[in-house]
């Protein structure tokens, strides 16, 4: 973004009296990368079916929001939930009959973190990205999953102005939100703010008419 006098002056009061959060005491994480939704995100009907064969899948199907639902100060929730066998929790799927039925309901092939490519009935099926997981867990371990249990400032990686949101906890996100762990509820109002609209295109980039709201760039927003 190129700027005039004027502008590269206000940009840089901006910048005087914040401090990047970068430099704050916080964390910021992307959300669940399943590596297959399909099977990984499940409706709310779904989610009643499985429970009701087995009342223990309960113990891991969460609601999920996904990008498109985060707006500016709210969420839209679409009735969608994730089955949350992260790596890092070490859950032995035996123990969920009815959570293992339906992910094998998709192929074990397909499911499988090898990387590898079968053809099964004549139709190429490739599975999912290599990893040191099992075949019914998500795709990223998921070490911070206890962030999940907080009320948290998220945002969508992509959008055309802010739109930070506080979300209670134990509500799941996928890969294209954001999470800071840390900042307070009053923040979201900076965040949020007019001069942030204008701001944070100086330092991002832009795709499909919205702004790029990466960790790499929302770090660098200065915060007073």
């Amino acid at each position: 973004m190129i700027l005039d006098s004027i502008e590269k002056s206000i940009k840089e009061k901006i910048e005087k009296l914040g401090t990047p959060l970068s430099e704050w005491d916080i964390k910021i994480n992307r959300g669940i990368l399943t590596g297959f939704n399909e099977a990984f995100i499940i409706s709310g009907i779904k989610r009643e079916e499985l429970i009701s064969k087995d009342p223990k899948s309960a113990e891991i199907i969460r609601p999920i929001l996904r990008g498109r639902d985060i707006k500016r100060y709210s969420y839209q929730y679409a009735d969608l939930n994730l089955i949350c066998t992260f790596p890092s929790r070490r859950y032995d799927i035996e123990n969920y009959p009815a959570v293992k039925r339906h992910l094998l309901n998709f192929g074990y092939e397909r499911l499988e973190q090898s990387g590898k490519l079968y053809v099964i009935n004549g139709e190429k099926i490739t599975s999912r990205k290599k990893t040191n997981n099992k075949w019914f867990e998500t795709q990223d371990s998921i070490s911070y999953w206890e962030d999940f249990n907080k009320q948290n400032i998220v945002w969508s990686d992509i959008a055309k102005e802010p739109s930070f949101v506080w979300l209670p906890e134990n509500i799941l996100f996928n890969n294209t939100i954001y999470m800071i762990v840390g900042l307070e509820k009053k923040d979201l109002a900076v965040l949020n703010s007019s001069l942030i609209k204008w701001y944070f295109p100086t330092i991002s980039s832009s795709l499909g008419g919205g702004n790029r709201y990466f960790k790499e760039f929302v770090q660098r927003i200065p915060l007073p």
